[in-house]
């Protein structure tokens, strides 16, 4: 079957324009992640399906749906795409440096602290690529987003990612010299059940469970906590000022403890460390951008202040990792 063509049409334009309104569900969010406008967007479609005379998608007012030709047609596309990528990558060969922009996303802590010194590495060795430096406390729709990777706090459950562990995060017991009031420093988490609390409701709320050092001991309590946040910073500031005690991120208190304006409490006991990964989208092909920026992720977020090396194997088949 000969497919007519029109003059002046890029087919792969059409093609890449098809799949990502597709993948965003809209073409206004198709339009924003192609950084151009919904006519265009809109005008390409209709060329793409002139071109192969056949409708490809059924549009009301308020929804979008594939036609039969059109989920067909998606699968091709997809497909066509994503081997032309690999073609281009083998062609332009290993010298090419990584280009393009990436766009990642960070826990808010993470992402205007701990994460900036790689971030500058980073740019620094890749002259030729920008980062969109995104941050929030979730893990994205990576499509409809256009997000190419996410560094996640904790575990990730979506059989739909790879996630490679980068590090752990220790999680101390800590609180202001004046919450204790001249009383010694407690040695046994139980002395901690007292204390008023502080409370982060990201990973705690209403119980606490600490592990001692020395033995394979646990020892859980309920609280009430005082206060309640999902921000890093607002537990730290709460803990300088005596609200209470609080079970925090080692790197975010490190200077606090140096310096006397917070004590480490019941200093045997911690709470389990938190995992630290990279998370992205499983694809057949991952940009040159994408597989430097994890590279260099594994090989600094070990050694940052606070943070421990993880031995745990990815939660993903090894041919997905990058």
């Amino acid at each position: 079957m000969n497919i007519p063509t029109l003059p002046g049409i890029d087919r792969l334009e059409l093609l890449e324009t098809f799949v990502r309104i597709i993948e965003a569900g809209s073409l206004s969010q198709a339009a924003l992640l192609l950084q151009t406008s919904q006519p265009t967007v809109s005008r390409r479609l209709q060329q793409l399906e002139r071109m192969l005379g056949l409708r490809l998608i059924q549009r009301t007012t308020h929804s979008m749906k594939l036609t039969e030709d059109g989920a067909r047609c998606f699968e091709h596309a997809k497909d066509l795409l994503e081997r032309w990528a690999m073609a281009e990558a083998d062609l332009h060969g290993l010298k090419e440096s990584p280009r393009g922009t990436l766009r990642v996303l960070m826990p808010h802590a993470f992402g205007q602290d701990q994460m900036i010194a790689p971030l500058v590495t980073f740019l620094s060795r890749y002259p030729d690529i920008s980062v969109e430096w995104l941050l929030h406390d979730r893990l994205p729709d990576f499509i409809a987003e256009g997000i190419d990777c996410a560094v996640r706090v904790g575990r990730v459950d979506d059989p739909g990612l790879v996630a490679i562990p980068l590090a752990e995060v220790p999680r101390l017991v800590v609180a202001a010299p004046s919450l204790l009031q001249g009383r010694p420093l407690p040695q046994h988490a139980r002395e901690l059940e007292a204390l008023p609390w502080i409370a982060i409701r990201t990973f705690y709320h209403d119980e606490v469970a600490l592990e001692c050092a020395d033995s394979d001991q646990t020892h859980r309590f309920t609280i009430r906590p005082r206060l309640g946040t999902d921000s890093l910073y607002a537990l730290r500031s709460a803990a300088l000022a005596g609200v209470g005690a609080c079970i925090t991120s080692a790197w975010i208190v490190t200077d606090d403890l140096a310096a006397g304006r917070l004590v480490h409490v019941a200093p045997q006991w911690r709470a389990p460390a938190l995992p630290v990964y990279m998370v992205y989208p499983y694809a057949r092909f991952y940009p040159a951008r994408l597989r430097a920026f994890v590279a260099l992720m594994r090989e600094q977020v070990p050694g940052l202040t606070g943070m421990t090396a993880r031995r745990e194997l990815a939660q993903t088949p090894s041919d997905q990792t990058l």
